[in-house]
């Protein structure tokens, strides 16, 4: 079984005793008396220049232990001050360390729009996001068949959730395309053999439908090689374990979001 099809059967099992606590109900409740209007992901992303996605993740599958040890609101706080445009908070549980609590607290510990990162396969994960505060949730098409993404994308556009349809091939490029998705990650890094090739985002940017906004994902660290993205016209780049094991995050983040010149 690849990493991908064990981190999804997990998210299943992970939902479905979620929903033995919290049933589905209670969370449309929730999404109906929520006030607050969405932050707006795509649209921080869609401003001129490269914005940085900045992303918070314990752990993962390829890299193990990342940094376990900082408060959630001390990481946030110090991207939101390193000048990124939005975050990512990895909620997935068994593998990443993460949880549906860490996006309530980003949410209250920063103003920046937020992204659910996750393994999405079901509904209830996005009245979670939006119960809980999400901007945005990812959808993986390697995850998805095109029934499924179909369905869960327009679900959440109706929670007013944007939605970053994540590729990983030109096959699946085509699928997001064909779907009508207007934000667009590119994931340099292999779900099955979890390698990472940063010459994917540049190969497959010319796939990516007219007015789409795009992220790279994966792989990038550097000041130059985000300037090498700007220069090739991709819109974002989401960046988690170079800023989580740097020493002063907010310096490290304020780096890569000031522009050479």
């Amino acid at each position: 079984m690849s990493v991908l099809a064990e981190l999804v059967a997990s998210s299943r099992e992970g939902v479905a005793g979620r929903r033995a606590a919290v049933p589905l109900e209670s969370l449309q409740r929730q999404c109906a008396e929520r006030r607050e209007p969405p932050r707006g992901f795509r649209a921080a992303l869609a401003r001129p220049g490269l914005s940085v996605i900045a992303e918070h993740k314990r752990r993962s599958p390829s890299a193990g232990p990342i940094r376990e040890d900082l408060p959630l609101e001390a990481v946030v706080g110090a991207y939101e001050r390193g000048g990124a445009a939005a975050l990512s908070v990895l909620t997935e549980e068994t593998r990443f360390g993460g949880s549906v609590a860490d996006l309530r607290a980003a949410r209250v510990a920063s103003s920046l729009p937020i992204l659910r990162k996750d393994f999405v396969v079901d509904p209830y994960q996005l009245y979670e996001a939006a119960a809980a505060g999400a901007d945005a949730v990812l959808l993986i098409v390697a995850a998805l068949g095109d029934a499924e993404l179909a369905r869960l994308r327009g679900l959440a556009l109706e929670l007013r959730l944007d939605a970053l349809v994540e590729v990983h091939d030109g096959a699946e490029l085509e699928r997001a395309a064909a779907l009508g998705a207007d934000l667009v990650g590119i994931n340099n890094r292999d779900l099955a053999t979890l390698e990472v090739d940063r010459r994917l985002t540049f190969a497959l940017l010319a796939g990516v439908p007219d007015g789409a906004v795009v992220v790279a994902e994966s792989g990038f660290s550097t000041r130059d090689e985000l300037d090498q993205l700007a220069g090739a016209g991709v819109d974002a780049v989401l960046i988690g374990e170079a800023l989580m094991r740097a020493a002063e995050i907010e310096s490290a983040c304020r780096a890569l979001t000031t522009m050479s010149a």
